[in-house]
């Protein structure tokens, strides 16, 4: 097999870091302030690449700003979905869905600060990777009987501003037990969709550590 001139694998690398770097740029600003009308020249300088370099890469600020937010997503959505994987019961997915945001908060602050910024709610009520997997575990719990709300929209709503309720709560009460808050939320969260008190209550408290 003809290995590629070594030229274009230099070309290819270096495009590469330099969309990296703008993506690591936007994603700071999303999680510094959220405001995305901040101008070309100043996402370049925080990429350390040229502004021309930009348009090599993104049509737009919003088209940079959307793959910042993906980005951001989906290392969220997969450091959530390597531990629930060994999670079966719908209930006890979205409990510890819930309490392992709060770890992810904790371990990469950066991304919950998007996440807030962007506000979640509307993320996850979306067509992206994190509407398509919530929106599983719900309907999954309503076929199952598991859940008895008659609407998985409403039901999924609810599950996203709690979410986002307990993110902002992190930011703004850091000194908390988030172990015991982040548990206390999935509880409220799974009765509220239809489990009884003493079933959300053993749901919620699965330890983390049997998805280990």
């Amino acid at each position: 097999m003809l290995m590629p001139p070594m030229g274009e694998n230099r070309f290819e690398r270096r495009r590469s870091e330099t969309r990296q770097a703008l993506v690591r740029a936007a994603r700071r600003i999303l999680a510094e302030s959220g405001d995305t009308s901040v101008s070309v020249q100043t996402i370049a300088q925080l990429a350390d690449v040229g502004a021309g370099s930009f348009y090599n890469h993104f049509t737009s600020k919003p088209h940079l700003f959307d793959a910042a937010l993906a980005d951001a997503l989906n290392q969220y959505a997969d450091a959530i979905d390597e531990r629930l994987r060994f999670f079966d019961d719908p209930a006890e997915r979205v409990a510890a869905g819930v309490r392992l945001s709060a770890h992810v908060a904790e371990s990469n602050p950066e991304i919950m600060r998007i996440l807030c910024h962007s506000a979640l709610a509307r993320i996850y009520a979306g067509r992206g990777l994190l509407a398509s997997r919530a929106r599983r575990d719900v309907e999954q719990g309503i076929a199952s009987g598991r859940f008895t709300v008659a609407d998985p929209v409403i039901a999924l709503y609810a599950l996203n501003g709690s979410l986002l309720a307990l993110l902002e709560l992190w930011f703004t009460r850091p000194e908390l037990d988030w172990d015991k808050v982040a548990g206390n939320m999935a509880e409220m969260i799974l009765h509220m969709l239809g489990l009884s008190r003493e079933e959300a209550r053993h749901a919620a408290r699965r330890p983390l550590g049997d998805a280990a």
